[in-house]
């Protein structure tokens, strides 16, 4: 005889309705958990393939497949490393992301190379106004130095006066002299400095043209030939 069929016996009709509802809940419960629990399976450092219902201690350096009731992997459980492999690991990832944020940031810069110089008469254009825009500085900055050399001759001719003993000199004269000298520095300085600036116009330019000339397609290589033979 059955126990609890016989406990229930005794029980008014709506009690053991809920008796039964909640025997059946229980089970269900317990056969889902059974379910879910699923089973693990490695191929272990010799080769032999081994299953569990828990992760298997001898494949913790080695991936281990969680199976479902089917059959089917439902998970892959990565192996379980050191602190020192751990970290060497996280490493490596660093690196490798790093590798990759780089190449994808060069190939942004690609794109946006080509869409700025979409031929090389515009990539040319743009490089002739770069320089003529130091060269109208340096234009600008020789004017200057025309009128310091005429102020330097004039403050020359005054201390021709002074010549056997400059001390003597008034400190007015002697200190346009002093300022004469250092803005014949400063401007020759200048000068050195818009020279190096188109020089490193020049290197950014071919280095872009070197680039660009990879990217180009056939045909916009052909016409920027065709352009420069005319």
């Amino acid at each position: 005889m059955n126990p609890a069929r016989s406990l229930t016996s005794f029980l008014p009709s709506a009690q053991r309705l809920g008796v039964c509802a909640l025997a059946a809940s229980a089970l269900w419960g317990a056969t889902a958990g059974a379910q879910t629990q699923g089973i693990y399976t490695c191929v272990d450092s010799k080769g032999r393939r081994i299953t569990s219902d828990r992760p298997i201690v001898e494949c913790l350096d080695r991936e281990q497949h969680k199976l479902g009731n089917t059959g089917i992997v439902r998970q892959v459980v990565p192996p379980s490393y050191t602190a020192d492999e751990r970290a060497k690991l996280e490493n490596k990832q660093r690196a490798e992301n790093e590798i990759k944020a780089r190449a994808a940031e060069e190939k942004r810069r690609e794109r946006a190379l080509l869409i700025r110089y979409p031929n090389q008469a515009v990539h040319d254009k743009e490089r002739a106004e770069a320089l003529a825009q130091i060269d109208d500085v340096i234009a600008a900055v020789n004017k200057r130095e025309t009128a310091l050399v005429q102020q330097r001759k004039e403050v020359d001719a005054e201390m021709e006066f002074y010549q056997s003993d400059p001390s003597k000199a008034p400190f007015w004269l002697r200190r346009k002299l002093e300022d004469s000298e250092k803005q014949m520095v400063v401007q020759k300085r200048f000068l050195e400095e818009q020279a190096q600036e188109k020089l490193r116009i020049n290197q950014r330019f071919d280095e872009e043209l070197g680039k660009l000339r990879q990217l180009w397609s056939p045909s916009t290589a052909a016409n920027n030939a065709a352009t420069l033979k005319r």
